[in-house]
């Protein structure tokens, strides 16, 4: 590896090694040379001379891409397509003349993009349902251990560990649906000529539709798609790239809200993430133990968020039947979006599955505000055992106020209840008061709605997906 020009932290640092090759020069060549056989391939078969050799040739010549003399023809041609065409003809001579037969350029770089999408597309379902899986079983662990709730980021009514796992569950469950709907949805630009018309195959064909039809049926079949775009210009429409892009921002924005509550939950000392034996958290402070796998998917997350944009911006301006201002941003931001996401994906699996729960630390933090969220069953209590409502109000009114000063005043605990079992107007005896801040009286249907969450939402994703499994990734810094 050069160390003297740049190249892209996400290839270095952060990307998996299968999401790299897939949107690598090799991969991105060798997917048009493919084409360009399915092409020679159905033409041939519908009755066009195309010479057996020809096929034979190129057949066997789909990965052997000699990158240097495609450099060559580029400088001299301007034109990495007809590069690559004249590239492919010198180790396929019974070829050259009938590549790209009909064909605009679009026939191979837009259909080798949605290619590329559709299989980036199935690298992260896989990671995604290992993410899923992951979380389930954390959710399952620990639905029944009690945490405070926050809402406005107070601290709000109880929740457990389990019950808030399934939130963040809950919107990968929603991205992964998002995801199947592209996956089983993308199609193929197809075979369409030059202005989407496909009038240079009706010449080929002799005027007849009917083979013009099936060419494109039977490239889009060679290549793994059960279809083309019904019309296109001479590409896609670029509303494509925005609901694919669109699927990666979500993925990422699921990601980094569970990243952004679980940076908070780590400086509440309740949950952190991993922390390898010999990692270092700071180079000044040796005993901070820092975030940094959480603060690098917000990172992440922002640039994929950032892109996503990018793709409705360009839809928006490309005038009629194509303009070229598509052409740059695109070969950056659609590998980019990918790279990033996996990136993304491989952090989420690898904190849940190494998320460390520390439940003393969990109850201290419920201790300092249960007594003030129970006032309410307090004040039950204390009216069954005889007392004026408007009286108990005020004796809790007064207490609870005084509790919370010497709290934030003092650094006390919170003793509210230990005022009120001193206070003779309160007349609910200091056992009864103990019963009453039991936690899992405040958790609500919690544990439950975890329990139904998995088996009627998670389970059937998981037992569809099989036992298989993506390797895990190692996190690369």
């Amino acid at each position: 590896m050069s160390h003297a020009s740049y190249r892209s932290p996400l290839a270095d640092r952060y990307a998996s090694p299968a999401m790299l090759e897939l949107w690598s020069l090799q991969t991105r060549h060798g997917l048009w040379r493919r084409l360009w056989l399915a092409l020679a391939e159905s033409e041939r078969d519908l009755g066009v001379a195309i010479p057996a050799d020809a096929l034979t040739q190129m057949r066997a010549h789909l990965d052997d891409i000699d990158f240097d003399k495609v450099a060559e023809y580029e400088k001299r041609f301007r034109h990495d397509v007809m590069a690559h065409i004249h590239a492919f003809g010198d180790v396929a001579p019974a070829a050259k003349g009938v590549i790209h037969l009909g064909a605009t350029s679009c026939f191979v770089t837009d259909n080798g993009d949605l290619i590329q999408m559709r299989r980036g597309l199935e690298l992260l379902r896989a990671r995604l349902v290992s993410v899923i899986r992951a979380l389930s079983a954390f959710a399952k662990q620990w639905k029944a251990e009690p945490a405070l709730g926050y809402t406005h980021l107070q601290p709000a009514q109880l929740t457990t560990v389990g019950k808030r796992a399934t939130l963040w569950l809950q919107d990968l469950v929603l991205d992964l649906a998002d995801l199947d709907h592209r996956l089983a949805n993308i199609p193929m630009r197809g075979v369409k000529g030059t202005t989407g018309t496909q009038a240079s195959f009706l010449e080929l064909f002799g005027g007849d539709h009917a083979k013009v039809r099936e060419l494109d049926r039977r490239v889009c079949q060679a290549m793994g798609f059960p279809g083309s775009i019904p019309v296109s210009g001479q590409t896609y429409s670029r509303k494509l790239d925005q609901q694919v892009l669109d699927v990666l921002a979500g993925i990422a924005a699921s990601a980094a809200k569970f990243a952004s509550d679980l940076r908070m939950l780590q400086s509440f000392g309740e949950i952190e993430e991993p922390f390898g034996k010999e990692q270092i958290g700071s180079s000044a402070m040796a005993y901070k133990r820092n975030p940094m796998r959480s603060e690098r998917i917000n990172s992440l997350a922002r640039f994929v968020l950032s892109i996503a944009g990018t793709a409705n911006e360009t839809h928006s301006v490309q005038y009629f039947e194509r303009t070229l201002d598509d052409s740059a941003i695109r070969r950056i931001t659609i590998p980019e979006a990918f790279l990033a996401t996996d990136a993304i994906v491989i952090l989420l699996e690898n904190i849940v599955t190494g998320l460390e729960v520390h439940p003393a630390r969990i109850r201290a933090r419920i201790n300092e505000e249960l007594p003030f969220m129970a006032t309410e069953a307090l004040i039950v209590r204390a009216v069954n055992a005889g007392g004026d409502r408007q009286a108990v109000h005020e004796v809790i009114r007064v207490h609870s106020i005084a509790a919370a000063r010497a709290m934030k005043d003092e650094g006390k605990p919170n003793d509210m209840l230990e005022r009120l079992a001193k206070d003779p107007a309160f007349p609910v005896p200091s056992e009864d008061l103990a019963a009453v801040t039991d936690p899992m009286r405040f958790v609500g249907r919690a544990p439950q709605q975890v329990d139904e969450f998995l088996a009627e939402v998670v389970d059937p994703i998981l037992v569809a997906a099989g036992e298989a499994a993506p390797p895990k990734e190692e996190v690369r810094v």
